[in-house]
């Protein structure tokens, strides 16, 4: 299948990877032309601009933006509207709020252009293991689409299928999954990500009371010297609270024990607060996630080890760089 790929930044060029691996064929632009040299030398089609991407696609065309949410994406899906015409595709598969989707949505359509939000996870590390999309918009170009979604979703891998689970329901044993109309796919990413903040925070929490058991203010006998990075590597082999981000936490401290290489400052992509909007909005008690979020606002000012944690894990499954106040 044909699709063009706007962005080609950590996730976009690796999911263009991976998609001619599956043997499709990809158009794309970057407005950094290195991006779109590197990719176009690996097998994919280059473009000078968003015209000269579409004009390279066949009828029905599809084009997946893959740049940050907010005034960049809004600027790429109007000029893309300029371009596509009726029975074309724009896919959001960035971090955007799910009521941007719903507004731009209503926008594109007057042209007969699809919209599909698609909330995709996996980070720097999709390219082997795939990305999960959760799938927003038209059901009927959900479908039009799902050799792409199926190319870049995990499939079901080693991991067995839930017992008792209902293998005819859908996709979600695959790595993806048509989550309802506009908006749908990043709502249920917006919820991933928030109950993503938590679970860092119960993390990095955790890590902290080990690494200050042997605290002066303790008595001498209630004193303890854990190794945190073999602690990380035990609870990754068995235990209950073994996952992705454990893995991330394992690998980080294997490299640097006592995580100075990281000031411990920690950003929030915006899902975690507009998690905590749509709670708010449906009255629903939001604890923890709450207090992750504000934990990390308070990182900004003052780092414990935990937040160290916390930004080592978000450098591991995503590449962010650590980035300090006013910087």
């Amino acid at each position: 299948m044909q699709l063009g790929m706007v962005g080609l930044g950590r996730m976009g060029a690796n999911m263009v990877r991976r998609l001619l691996r599956g043997g499709h064929e990809c158009v794309v632009f970057d407005l950094d032309p290195k991006n779109v040299h590197l990719v176009a030398s690996e097998g994919a089609h280059g473009a000078k601009s968003l015209q000269d991407l579409v004009q390279q696609l066949a009828s029905p065309r599809a084009v997946w933006v893959m740049v940050p949410a907010g005034g960049p994406t809004e600027k790429t899906v109007a000029e893309l509207a300029e371009y596509l015409t009726a029975g074309d595709t724009v896919i959001d598969g960035g971090n955007s709020f799910y009521k941007d989707d719903v507004r731009r949505s209503q926008l594109v359509s007057a042209k007969g252009i699809h919209y599909v939000d698609a909330g995709t996870s996996g980070g720097v590390w999709g390219l082997e293991r795939g990305y999960c999309l959760m799938i927003g918009g038209p059901e009927k170009a959900f479908q039009q689409l799902e050799p792409i979604f199926r190319t870049l979703a995990p499939g079901q891998g080693n991991i067995p299928i839930t017992p008792g689970r209902d293998q005819s329901r859908g996709t979600a044993q695959d790595g993806y999954l048509y989550c309802g109309p506009t908006g749908a796919g990043h709502f249920v990413k917006m919820i991933h990500n928030g109950i993503e903040y938590g679970l860092m925070q119960a993390y990095g929490e955790g890590f902290e009371i080990l690494r200050e058991a042997n605290g002066a203010q303790l008595p001498a006998d209630y004193r303890y010297q854990f190794d945190v990075a073999e602690i990380s590597e035990l609870w990754r082999r068995g235990s209950v609270v073994g996952s992705g981000l454990l893995d991330w936490t394992a690998m980080a401290l294997a490299e640097d024990p006592t995580l100075s290489g990281y000031i411990g400052f920690v950003e929030d992509s915006g899902e975690g607060r507009w998690a905590i909007q749509a709670a708010i909005e449906e009255a629903v008690s939001a604890d923890v996630l709450a207090s992750s979020l504000f934990r990390r606002f308070r990182s900004r000012k003052e780092h414990t080890f935990a937040e160290k944690v916390l930004a080592a894990m978000r450098k591991k499954f995503g590449g962010h760089i650590e980035r300090p106040a006013g910087g």
